[in-house]
């Protein structure tokens, strides 16, 4: 059987030393079962900076999972995850064109960060692997390796949205990334509107086409497309939650809250995810409905990300005084309706803390697919439920429409829906939550995964009219490659001895 190599941009095997499952999410514990079965390969960024960029690979052996890391140089860092990835990628990803920087130097970095990367992953590679590339950090990694030699199939898989083709054009070199893409034999989306978002970028911008076997052609080559909506593992999930650690994070969360209906927001500190726009939402139920202020309670939980870009730096400051506003104006001497933490907590704990909550607020301006909807409706008491308010923009609403569906834009959306979630009768609670939890348990992480691997691997049927493919750069062979690629690290160390 050939093995799978995993490629992201940083590598998080579950690790017993640094507590397990519990630290770990269960995307990584998926990819790390798959690793483990098919006898694979994790490998990406080390997290780490040093003075010049070695190609030195750090190999080692993590509950199974064999896991090869490369460090990156201070420039690499600032220009390609920094740069091109977090400020120009991310933000108009998100359909965030007002953020997103276009910096020459960060597009260079970039491509420079993707042919390290190929190059250093390149004598890894045997013949009959398949290689799956995860996000919009290494777009381009395909094109480096088929500029090497590498004639495995290659998969990518975008965990983010993809936008629409009008704003995809504002990139410059818009052109080159998606060409990047091509070199893919298989992308893997979140939902159906961003795949259908990437196909009218080359319908329309390329003149691609699709051919009777569904497959999209575009310069001079063809790939599969498809939608994989990522799930989580649900069954690993419930029993988390019965855990020792997550019942006593559910039994303190329930003594804080104490007379109190606890409302839930677990995100990353990014402005993707509409916090602003939910505490103005809360505020204006707390305004509309003066005689449940002393009754409800939101716990929003923010870890701080991507501190060195200014733009979280800005967004951190307009939280910090929005709720600082907010508790001012409707806090009493023994309760103040926001509690706001910047801190990371482990899955067992947030499992804990989902039981405990009466509803969550999952309201993203635009998210890939969002997992802390499916882990919360996972963490659920089945005979005593929570109910889930989620973002119309979210890709999780497309599969969960038995939540509270709102408009994260509009204040009184979220305040109506934070009125009839927390009065809901039981009997309703208990439907909703049901029919959520089916399908969460239905498509998890793990059917994902396979249905991804297996797309991955299947071999394409020849098609009578697809026209030759066109080489868009000189390709070796992999073993001439390989072969290069030793002679220049050799070449590298002798220059710096």
């Amino acid at each position: 059987m050939s093995r799978l190599i995993v490629v992201s941009n940083r590598v998080n095997p579950p690790n017993p030393a640094e507590g397990g499952e519990g630290s770990v999410g269960g995307l990584a514990m998926a990819l790390a079962a798959a690793l483990r079965e098919y006898s694979g390969i994790w490998f990406g960024w080390s997290g780490k900076t040093i003075p010049e960029f070695t190609g030195q690979l750090n190999m080692q052996r993590i509950e199974g999972v064999t896991v090869a890391t490369v460090d990156l140089e201070e420039t690499d860092y600032q220009e390609y995850y920094n740069g091109y990835a977090n400020k120009t990628l991310w933000p108009l990803f998100h359909y965030r064109v007002d953020l997103t920087a276009y910096d020459r130097s960060f597009g260079e970095g970039y491509d420079r960060v993707n042919k390290r990367f190929a190059e250093t992953l390149l004598p890894l590679i045997e013949p009959d692997d398949i290689v799956w590339v995860h996000d919009y950090h290494l777009i381009p990694l395909a094109r480096e390796l088929r500029r090497m030699g590498v004639t495995n199939r290659i998969g990518f898989f975008l965990h983010i949205p993809w936008p629409a083709h009008q704003l995809v054009v504002t990139l410059p070199r818009h052109r080159a990334l998606v060409e990047a893409l091509f070199d893919y034999d298989l992308i893997g989306f979140q939902t159906e509107e961003s795949l259908q978002a990437f196909e009218g970028y080359v319908f329309s911008e390329v003149q691609g086409r699709k051919t009777e076997r569904g497959e999209l052609e575009a310069f001079g080559r063809g790939l599969k497309a498809q939608a994989f909506p990522i799930g989580v593992d649900a069954k690993d999930f419930a029993q988390i939650v019965q855990g020792e650690t997550a019942r006593k994070v559910y039994d303190r969360m329930m003594a804080h809250s104490v007379f109190r209906k606890m409302v839930v927001g677990v995100d990353r500190l990014d402005y993707s995810k509409g916090l602003e726009e939910r505490l103005i939402g809360f505020e204006r139920f707390l305004h509309d409905h003066p005689d449940l202020r002393r009754e409800v309670m939101l716990l929003q939980i923010a870890p701080l990300s991507r501190d060195e870009v200014e733009a979280y730096q800005d967004l951190r400051t307009r939280l910090d005084g929005l709720i600082g506003r907010i508790n001012g104006a409707y806090a009493e001497m023994d309760s103040t309706p926001i509690r706001y933490v910047n801190r990371s907590y482990r899955r067992d704990e947030l499992a804990g803390v989902y039981r405990a909550s009466k509803a969550a607020l999952v309201t993203p301006l635009r998210d890939g697919m969002n997992l802390v909807a499916k882990e919360y409706v996972a963490a659920q008491d089945p005979e005593d439920p929570g109910v889930l308010i989620l973002s119309r923009f979210a890709g999780a609403a497309r599969q969960m429409k038995e939540a509270l569906i709102v408009n994260p834009n509009s204040p009184e959306e979220i305040s109506d829906a934070l009125e009839r979630a927390l009065s809901m009768d039981l009997a309703e609670r208990k439907r909703r939550w049901e029919a959520l939890f089916d399908n969460v348990n239905r498509e998890d992480v793990t059917a994902w995964r396979d249905d991804f691997v297996a797309a991955l691997r299947a071999d394409p049927e020849p098609d009578a009219d697809k026209p030759e493919p066109q080489e868009k750069t000189p390709v070796r062979s992999l073993d001439v490659a390989a072969k290069a690629l030793r002679e220049r690290a050799a070449e590298a160390r002798a220059m710096r001895g």
